[in-house]
């Protein structure tokens, strides 16, 4: 494919149009000294009728015919001259001299009629001007005659020939200076430039994006600096773009190894049905061996056989409905995992109630016995102002301890109603992220109250967020439940640090504790569904893979989980405001 210079192509057209008016203005400037000079001619031959209309007018008058022609000569021997007639009062002519020998075969009235003229039918281009010859005599005037004057284009030309000459020279020197100049111009400003942008362009890697970016330190801020920004910021897209591929890459990677443990332990469920199956296929030709043996029994084999075969079939279909019943049976151990830590939670909270009501209740009754000792005293007539003062003092302790202890248990049922009904429900709505955890870490106190770990957290208590409350409930009790069964195993005072930020719409929660930690290679399994460190102690493993789906599924954000030595155990959570 032939390839067109974009430089030269532009060079041309503004060459050409440069050339045209070049040409126009030039025959323009000719045009303009064409006509100035023949003004000039104009003006000298009414100079010649000033100088010397007066001779010829009395030469003409005396008629003194020899005089006239003696001026006729003298005024045909001026060069710009190129004719001359001369005619009496009668349109006579007394002389007639140079290119006007065949003026009489024009109209003499038309000649007349006008003093400037053109006699465009003489091949030569003539022109000329015409004057009468007027004499006065005694104050009157009298035309005695007429003289023309006639003058050709040739002498116009003769006057400007060195400035024409002068103007085209003129113009093709500045037009030369100008293909010059635009050549080396546009050789410098864009040929060169872009010839350089290409071969750095020709050298583009596809293995190192990076490497391949367009680096022309010369130019400057123009369309070339503009498409070089331009190509770079497409390379470092580019270069972003297979980051994100060879992670997503890796990710895909991930799950697929993760499917490949689920697919194994499906194939070794597999394995043992089909290993089942083996044996009875084994024993299936046994029979039929003895079958060929016993031919007087063949009706009955072949019966048997296909009832075995039945078995077979409603055996694989029962093989594929295990499987379904596994997959469902998974599903029903999650919820019974959250339906068990809220279970627990309901039977400590409902512990922890009792006492405070169990104290309001004794107060109540000691409080009606007060009031009913008071009403005897009455009725008895042995109230004192004594008795009156410590019935008060004691009824009042009452009521405050009756109070208090009644606060106590509302705050307790509050706090639990609302983690709850959150942790039942999968409505979104907004909440205040510093007062809903303290309400989760207060309805896990019957948990708590009976050791010394300690909960610190640090959140603006202006965060609002619109999210799946009962999803943040579940986390959080489920993170805080594992530190104090797995993390603080052996430890007497715990601590536990929660952060909360907010970027943005991207809520950042740092949950860690100061607990035993993990293994670093346990790190890697720790999501993965029945995956605990207290198998047959009660751990059942489903505590941080309910909390990875919630976190990924329900709130469609991230976790980590990272165990440095000696530091306990650290999750980061992150994931977007719903509204």
């Amino acid at each position: 494919m032939k390839v067109t210079s974009i430089s030269r192509k532009l060079l041309t057209r503004v060459l050409s149009f440069y050339f045209v008016l070049t040409f126009l203005v030039t025959c323009v400037q000719i045009g303009a000294e064409y006509i100035n000079t023949k003004s000039h001619i104009n003006s000298e031959l009414l100079t010649l009728e000033k100088t010397f209309s007066s001779s010829l007018t009395r030469a003409v008058w005396e008629l003194n015919t020899q005089q006239a022609i003696d001026i006729a000569e003298g005024l045909v021997a001026i060069p710009m001259i190129k004719g001359i007639k001369v005619t009496d009062e009668n349109n006579q002519v007394i002389t007639q001299l140079g290119e006007d020998r065949d003026i009489d075969d024009l109209q003499s009235n038309q000649i007349e009629q006008q003093s400037y003229f053109n006699l465009t039918s003489q091949g030569e281009g003539l022109f000329g001007y015409n004057f009468p010859l007027i004499f006065e005599f005694s104050g009157r005037t009298t035309k005695v005659g007429t003289v023309t004057l006639l003058s050709s284009n040739q002498v116009i030309f003769d006057r400007i020939e060195v400035g024409i000459y002068f103007l085209i020279g003129n113009a093709m020197v500045k037009t030369a200076a100008l293909v010059f100049l635009f050549s080396i111009a546009f050789a410098k400003l864009l040929t060169n430039p872009l010839t350089e942008l290409t071969e750095q362009i020709n050298q583009f890697d596809m293995d190192d994006p990076e490497a391949s970016k367009i680096d022309v330190v010369h130019y400057e801020q123009n369309e070339l600096s503009i498409l070089q920004n331009a190509h770079n910021n497409l390379l470092t897209e580019l270069a972003r773009n297979k980051e994100e591929l060879a992670r997503a890459q890796n990710e895909i990677i991930a799950t697929n190894n993760k499917l490949d443990e689920h697919n194994l332990m499906l194939e070794q469920e597999v394995a043992k049905k089909t290993s089942s199956l083996s044996t009875t296929m084994l024993k299936m030709e046994r029979q039929q061996r003895e079958l060929l043996v016993q031919q007087e029994q063949l009706k009955a084999e072949n019966l048997r056989r296909s009832q075995t075969e039945k078995t077979l079939t409603t055996t694989n279909q029962e093989l594929k409905s295990s499987i379904e019943e596994l997959n469902k049976a998974q599903e029903r151990l999650l919820d019974a995992e959250k339906m068990a830590i809220l279970g627990n939670l309901s039977a400590e909270i409902t512990h922890e109630i009792n006492t405070p009501i169990g104290v309001s209740i004794t107060s109540t009754t000691y409080l009606s016995d007060l009031i009913t000792k008071l009403n005897n005293d009455i009725k008895e007539h042995k109230l004192t102002k004594r008795a009156l003062e410590e019935f008060s003092h004691n009824a009042q302790q009452s009521i405050d301890l009756l109070v208090n202890n009644l606060n106590r248990a509302s705050e307790l049922i509050s706090s639990y109603k609302q983690v709850a009904v959150d942790q039942t429900s999968d409505k979104v709505r907004q909440i205040n992220l510093a007062k809903y955890i303290q309400e989760i870490i207060h309805s896990l106190h019957p948990k708590l109250k009976k050791t010394q770990h300690q909960i610190h957290v640090e959140c603006d208590d202006n965060i609002e967020i619109y999210c799946h409350a009962g999803a943040i409930s579940q986390i959080f009790t489920n993170l805080i439940v594992n530190s104090l069964i797995h993390g603080f195993s052996g430890i007497e005072q715990g601590k536990i640090d929660i952060k909360v930020a907010i970027q943005g719409s991207q809520v950042q929660i740092n949950y860690q504790d100061n607990g035993v930690g993990m293994p670093e290679q346990d790190i890697p399994k720790l999501f993965d569904p029945f995956f605990t460190t207290k198998a047959g102690k009660g751990g059942t493993g489903l505590g941080t893979h309910i909390i990875n789906n919630l976190v990924s599924d329900t709130l469609n954000g991230e976790i980590s989980a990272s165990s440095p030595s000696g530091q306990g155990l650290s999750y980061l959570i992150t994931f977007n405001d719903m509204r």
